[in-house]
């Protein structure tokens, strides 16, 4: 969020990787999604969605949680 702020955005995509090829999200990573949105709500920076993606090509969008 911090980077969000500084550079005036309003709306951002969240993204990481997963290595083991697996891009099924986590309870963990549902978690920190919501409380991502939960954050830039109270900030006004919109959490359009968060991705994972793995080296094989696959991701899944957690938009909408």
């Amino acid at each position: 969020m911090k980077c969000a702020i500084r550079n005036n955005a309003g709306v951002i995509i969240v993204s990481h990787q997963y290595p083991s090829g697996d891009s099924t999200p986590s309870k963990e990573d549902i978690e920190v999604t919501k409380r991502l949105a939960a954050g830039g709500w109270i900030l006004g920076v919109d959490v359009l969605d968060h991705v994972i993606v793995s080296h094989t090509g696959k991701h899944v969008s957690l938009k909408g949680l």
